[in-house]
């Protein structure tokens, strides 16, 4: 039977939980934000030296499993001398494997960006750098950010697998305090409350970000 009076004594372990959960998935989001951007741009490089691992790297990532991903930067790291806290683990493999993703919706959309702005950008004699800043992701980043909070929204839902290295996140915390009380009803259901409530308010957030990106 559900215990209410348990239910609530388990919140602020939850909310520390919750609290780690959050933390990996906005690291892990900005560090794919980036690294995302950068690869990119190494795919439509006209270096094929350059490009080709480039598009190897993300294939290999995307055919693979994240957790086997997270495995191998946590326990074969080290035998590398690269030892990693599980946080730091965790936010070095959401964030490399979803990198992988945001590359193509970034190269989407710098591919929508029409030839002629190029064009007109190398008769003014820009340099690339100041294409790029000035003409190229202004226009390219914008109707690709509801894309990308979709993504951030994944990201956050697939934080559960992170317990596997031992990072005692949300996920994890419930199943400590399961172990500990020989209940698992409350902590577990809680969690899943928890994820529901904070994806579907996410995903309202970023429809309404959607719309008025549209409107402009």
């Amino acid at each position: 039977m559900w215990d209410w009076e348990f239910t609530i004594s388990i919140l602020p372990l939850l909310l520390e939980g919750l609290k780690i959960t959050l933390i990996a998935t906005f690291l892990a989001f900005g560090f794919a934000v980036v690294i995302g951007f950068l690869l990119a741009i190494a795919r439509r490089s006209s270096v094929k030296i350059l490009s080709l691992p480039v598009k190897a790297f993300i294939e290999f990532v995307r055919s693979t499993p994240l957790l086997a991903q997270l495995f191998f930067i946590f326990y074969v790291f080290p035998k590398f001398g690269l030892v990693l806290t599980p946080l730091v683990a965790g936010v070095l493999g959401l964030g490399l494997h979803y990198s992988t993703y945001l590359s193509e919706v970034y190269r989407s959309g710098i591919d929508s960006i029409p030839r002629g702005q190029w064009e007109a950008a190398k008769a003014l004699n820009f340099s690339k750098a100041r294409t790029w800043i000035s003409i190229i992701i202004p226009q390219a980043v914008p109707p690709i950010i509801p894309v990308m909070g979709n993504y951030l929204i994944g990201m956050f839902k697939d934080t559960p697998v992170l317990s596997a290295i031992t990072l005692v996140e949300l996920l994890q915390t419930a199943k400590i305090i399961g172990a500990q009380s020989f209940r698992y009803l409350e902590p577990i259901t809680m969690v899943g409350v928890i994820f529901l409530i904070l994806s579907y308010v996410s995903s309202l957030g970023v429809q309404w970000l959607e719309l008025r990106l549209n409107q402009r």
